[in-house]
C-alpha cells in the first residue's frame, strides 16, 4: 500500500471534514443520515491515518508528491 495522500490532503480530512461530519452525525444521530455521517468521519479519519485512500487509486488520483504552488 504506497501513500497516496499528501500532508494537506490528510489534515483537511482529520481536522476540517471528519469532525464537521462528527457534529452533523451528532445532530441526527438517531436517524440513518447521522450513521451514515459517522461512517464517513471514520473512513475519512482512518483514510488520514494511513495516507491511503482506496478511491484515488481507482481514479488514478495521487496528491503526495506534489510540491505547493509559490503565490
Amino acid at each position: 500500500m504506497t501513500r497516496n495522500m499528501s500532508k494537506l490532503d490528510r489534515g483537511l480530512r482529520a481536522f476540517v471534514v471528519a469532525p464537521a461530519a462528527v457534529i452533523a452525525a451528532l445532530v441526527g444521530a438517531g436517524s440513518a443520515g447521522g450513521i451514515v455521517l459517522f461512517v464517513l468521519a471514520a473512513v475519512m479519519l482512518a483514510t488520514s491515518a494511513f495516507g491511503f485512500c482506496p478511491l484515488y487509486t481507482l481514479l488514478h488520483i495521487k496528491t503526495s508528491g506534489r510540491t505547493p504552488l509559490p503565490y
